[in-house]
């Protein structure tokens, strides 16, 4: 996703910031005059710059946006759990479900911002159809992303998963790996500067763009995969500030 790509998608980011503005404009303790000072994390890129196109329409609300990036996938929930943060903009629900019932943090969707769509990136081979058996492939290690990169690895032809494996696939539900592919388990984010080391590496969109790496995409999930209807990226608030249900 380039720059010049998040008008669009900051109007819906928005959207999701002020309902938590208007939230925490009941109870917010760092205000100047009416002004909310709104503390919302996310990993730098493309989130940290959609939030900062966002900060002067939050602005004219009465709203002074504050963001704190972080370049890993658990400190900004930790962050938020523990009251460092209002909000942060970083994840997709499936992960921050995950997140809550292995750490007993009790955080929530305030709203589905944009898809970020996971992609194959070369590194040692250049082209899938040059990949050579045991090949050695980066995935993430946390489950929720390891799963998402074995799917799109099913899509591309490159291996085979059980039946109904779906979004809890592990290693163990390779059913065939023709080329004896190596899987590489790394956290996420030092995927693209691993990638030298790999024949290939499956990555999230948001550190290919931090790690330079997005013109080494060889392919993506397509927009009709479980993926796509799955893994858009929220913003998350502790379920404590959430607005009552009503019924």
């Amino acid at each position: 996703m380039k720059k010049k790509n998040l008008v669009p998608v900051t109007a819906l980011c928005v959207a999701g910031i002020l309902a938590l503005g208007g939230c925490a404009q009941q109870e917010a303790e760092s205000q100047e005059g009416d002004q909310v000072v709104l503390k919302v994390g996310a990993s730098p890129s493309p989130h940290g710059e959609i939030l900062q196109q966002a900060a002067p329409i939050l602005e004219k609300e009465g709203i002074q946006l504050e963001i704190q990036e972080f370049t890993d996938y658990i400190l900004p929930n930790q962050a938020l759990e523990n009251g460092e943060l209002d909000a942060n903009f970083f994840q997709h629900k499936p992960y921050l479900d995950n997140f809550n019932e292995e750490n007993g943090t009790h955080l929530e969707s305030l709203g589905t911002v944009h898809f970020e769509a996971m992609g194959i990136y070369a590194g040692k081979c250049g082209d899938l159809k040059d990949l050579p058996e045991g090949a050695q492939v980066g995935v993430p290690s946390d489950s929720t992303n390891e799963a998402r990169a074995l799917q799109l690895l099913e899509q591309e032809g490159l291996i085979t998963l059980k039946e109904g494996a779906g979004l809890t696939a592990t290693a163990q539900d390779i059913e065939e790996n023709p080329l004896k592919l190596q899987l590489v388990e790394l956290e996420a984010a030092i995927l693209p500067r691993s990638l030298a080391d790999l024949d290939i590496g499956v990555i999230n969109g948001n550190y290919a763009l931090e790690g330079d790496v997005v013109d080494q995409l060889l392919v993506s999930e397509s927009s009709s995969s479980q993926a796509a209807q799955t893994f858009s990226n929220i913003v998350a608030i502790r379920q404590r500030d959430a607005a009552p249900k009503t019924r």
